[in-house]
């Protein structure tokens, strides 16, 4: 994903996906940047013990919501050294866990934070079900805390109406298949974010990719999901 120019505008793209959603909208988020010439290096977050998906059971996922609830940090493997290049604007992607920043993205932060993000322009994306504003108001404040400059937000959430939005993803990652369940089934058609909304990520990097080009603010581009519903 590099331009032909010998200069290119870069994006670095920080990110951790458990269950392939945030991974999915930031592949296509960093297409549409990149054809509009902007260089796009990726840094997956790996923890150094792999978490599985689905949990797997009920108790499981009960156990790992309590401990997200309370921020618990999950160790990560060191970033790449690519990381610690120059860039023009910083990228932090990764799904909501309880109200909060994911473990990973918590770990990387607290560890790497002073580090990556001092005096850098960031943007973050917010994979979500439905609730990500404690989200964004706590990753907005961790990252001024380490002297980033917060430009604006990418907020995606689950296209399905509550409750059966909140019981799909809970059974969903209980091991379950919600979908496919005779009453559940008829109000909870799909987990995740909708083919649409990826697309909906590639057109967001367009719109940032023209942004940075001009170097126009990107304050100004609305960058939350307008498909809510399937």
């Amino acid at each position: 994903m590099n331009s032909q120019k010998q200069n290119p505008i870069k994006v670095l793209i920080v990110f951790y996906s458990l269950s392939a959603q945030t991974s999915g909208l930031v592949h296509r988020l960093a297409s549409g940047l990149a054809d509009q010439g902007i260089g796009v290096v990726m840094e997956r977050l790996k923890p150094l013990e792999p978490l599985k998906f689905p949990l797997g059971s009920i108790p499981a996922t009960l156990s790992m919501m309590f401990s997200t609830f309370l921020r618990r940090r999950i160790a990560i493997e060191a970033l790449s050294p690519a990381c610690w290049q120059k860039y023009d604007l910083l990228i932090v992607a990764g799904p909501t866990w309880s109200y909060n920043p994911s473990g990973p993205i918590l770990s990387m932060l607290e560890r790497d934070g002073a580090q990556l993000f001092a005096g850098k322009k960031v943007v973050p994306l917010i994979s979500c079900r439905g609730y990500w504003r404690t989200h964004w108001f706590g990753l907005r404040r961790l990252l001024q805390q380490k002297g980033a400059e917060v430009l604006n937000k990418i907020v995606f959430t689950h296209p399905s109406r509550e409750p059966w939005r909140t019981i799909g993803v809970f059974l969903k990652l209980a091991g379950k298949m919600p979908e496919k369940a005779w009453l559940i089934g008829r109000y909870y058609q799909h987990f995740g974010h909708a083919k649409a909304q990826k697309e909906e990520a590639y057109s967001f990097g367009v719109e940032m990719g023209k942004a940075l080009q001009a170097a126009a603010p990107l304050a100004d581009l609305d960058l939350h999901s307008k498909i809510t519903l399937e």
